[in-house]
């Protein structure tokens, strides 16, 4: 089991540094952050003004659908009219506690980054 959170802090960090890379930022990116970009990168559409607090909260929510469908606990049924992204859910998420469920979305975001980026996470 040690093994297995030594790895998974390991892949989490090469997430991390990255996106930290790719944005030229000064800093790691948080959980929050980085599930935010995902949920962007769902999307496939930026804003030029930004987005509003609710749409922030919404990418959050696609990103997090998006990384539990590859558990097939969601799954993406189409775009609304306005180009984003909608799930339903196939069966109920079970993972009780915060820290169960930090180290599921680290695990499910490496892996989401290992198949969507492979020539830098092989």
């Amino acid at each position: 089991m040690e093994a297995e959170k030594w790895e998974l802090d390991f892949e989490w960090l090469r997430v991390r540094h990255f996106i930290k890379e790719k944005f030229k930022k000064s800093e790691l990116p948080d959980l929050n952050t980085t599930l935010m970009l995902i949920g962007i990168q769902e999307l496939g559409m930026l804003k030029p003004n930004g987005f509003t607090k609710e749409e922030k909260q919404d990418l959050m929510h696609i990103a997090t659908c998006e990384l539990l469908s590859i558990r097939g606990y969601y799954s993406f049924i189409g775009k609304d009219q306005d180009g984003w992204p909608h799930y339903e859910m196939i069966k109920p998420f079970t993972t009780k506690g915060v820290k169960d469920q930090e180290i599921l979305l680290k695990e499910l975001i490496t892996t989401y980054f290992k198949n969507n980026f492979p020539s830098e996470f092989k």
